[in-house]
């Protein structure tokens, strides 16, 4: 998926995932509980997710993740380090 050419259609918190859905049909899912600062979220500041041309930010838990970075499998804090 190129997502430089493809743009969110719209994105929600349910079931304990965050949910985009793209122009091209495809989907962008992954559960909160990747994402350490997401994880410490009510379910109201889950739900409040703003969409820019590049990515998702969360205002009120100071959360931005890039679309590039979710459909690399990047869900944000990586604890995981390269060697």
């Amino acid at each position: 998926m190129n997502t430089l050419n493809d743009t969110a259609r719209s994105v929600c918190f349910r079931d304990g995932f965050v949910i985009v859905s793209m122009e091209s049909g495809a989907e962008i899912r992954f559960a909160i509980a990747d994402n350490p600062r997401l994880a410490k979220g009510s379910a109201k500041q889950l739900n409040n997710i703003e969409i820019s041309p590049f990515g998702l930010h969360w205002p009120e838990l100071d959360e931005d993740l890039s679309f590039r970075g979710l459909a690399q499998g990047d869900f944000g804090q990586n604890r995981k380090q390269s060697s």
